[in-house]
């Protein structure tokens, strides 16, 4: 039997993925799904905002990736009608960069930096004042000529995302008026996801179909939408053009996308701390050096995940498996039994 590449279900956009995910965007909170706190919270913030003819306060929304930080973002800016100047924190590099966006900033624009987190530190400086007093100072000239001079800003509101929202400095974080944390999706949300982008995109999914996609999908919109589409390929191709629970079963099973939705990257972290590491505990760095992954990845992006589902822990002294992570990849628990840990082959036939 001929099978596909392993599929890593990495939430990190590439340029098909960003492409893919604007024809998806919910372009009001009524489509947006899910998050019905943060939402409700919003619209209160916005509605106020507008019948005081103000600039909202400044958000930040922070959570792992794909849970829609950046539809968010561009919701608030829609219902305040008003325009967004989106960015990344990696892209402003100087802070020459930085002043001429915020010099141009229309009055209560919103000014988006995804991955805020990733500011220079020189360049998050310049945000301070803009932030609280909406001015810049520029020092004109050099040396012992040289002036300073503050330059007045339209008042703004700076939207900042992050997954990583602990290595946000303490004065960067305390100018934000709005601080919101994404958490992960259940399964219900997730399918109504699927459902939505599957009728964007016309492709018939049923409900059983939509569902057995939703509990593989890490409780991701990013990742159900990237498994959708995958699984649509497989309908149309070995099917009948219908995803239904067995052909979304028969496709996620050849990606090697299992029944909690781990792909090869999380089954390889788990399998190297037991085979390696007897289960741990391990440093994050050993870990990376390892399975030859960066440290920052695994730890914004498979961990959080892990740790959700009761797989990994962490401990003062490292990482470590738990009895969870054991039992689902086939292995034998230390002490639960004397023997050599086995393996079984049962990672699909749950």
């Amino acid at each position: 039997m001929t099978t596909s590449p392993p599929t890593v279900l990495n939430p990190v956009r590439t340029r098909e993925d960003l492409l893919f995910e604007d024809s998806l965007r919910p372009r009001t909170f009524a489509e947006f799904i899910g998050q019905e706190t943060i939402k409700a919270n919003l619209k209160v913030f916005i509605e106020a905002a507008k019948k005081r003819g103000e600039h909202l306060d400044h958000v930040l929304l922070y959570g792992p990736p794909g849970l829609g930080k950046t539809s968010l973002a561009y919701l608030i800016a829609k219902e305040l009608n008003v325009g967004i100047k989106p960015t990344a924190g990696p892209v402003i590099e100087r802070t020459g960069d930085l002043s001429a966006i915020l010099s141009n900033l229309q009055v209560k624009e919103v000014f988006f930096i995804d991955e805020i987190h990733r500011l220079p530190p020189q360049v998050e400086e310049i945000l301070y004042s803009a932030m609280e007093d909406f001015s810049l100072d520029i020092v004109i000239g050099q040396g012992p000529a040289a002036r300073s001079h503050k330059l007045s800003l339209r008042k703004f509101t700076l939207v900042g995302a992050t997954t990583r929202a602990g290595k946000i400095t303490a004065p960067l974080r305390g100018r934000f008026g709005i601080i919101h944390r994404l958490d992960y999706y259940r399964d219900e949300d997730i399918r109504k996801v699927i459902l939505r982008s599957a009728g964007l995109l016309k492709v018939k999914v049923d409900e059983k179909g939509a569902a057995e996609i939703s509990k593989r999908a890490r409780g991701t919109p990013r990742v159900a939408n990237r498994l959708l589409r995958r699984v649509r390929d497989f309908a149309e191709v070995k099917g009948k053009g219908v995803v239904t629970a067995a052909a979304a079963k028969e496709a996620l099973d050849l990606m090697e996308v299992d029944t909690r939705g781990l792909d090869d990257v999380d089954r390889k972290i788990l399998t190297t701390i037991i085979e390696n590491f007897g289960g741990g505990p391990v440093g994050i760095s050993t870990m990376a050096a390892a399975i030859d992954e960066d440290k920052d990845t695994i730890e914004s992006i498979y961990e959080p995940f892990l740790m959700r589902i009761g797989f990994l822990e962490r401990t003062i002294r490292g990482r470590k498996l738990t009895r969870k992570a054991y039992e689902h990849l086939g292995f034998a628990y230390p002490g639960r039994e004397p023997a050599p840990l086995q393996r079984q082959n049962k990672l699909f036939k749950e």
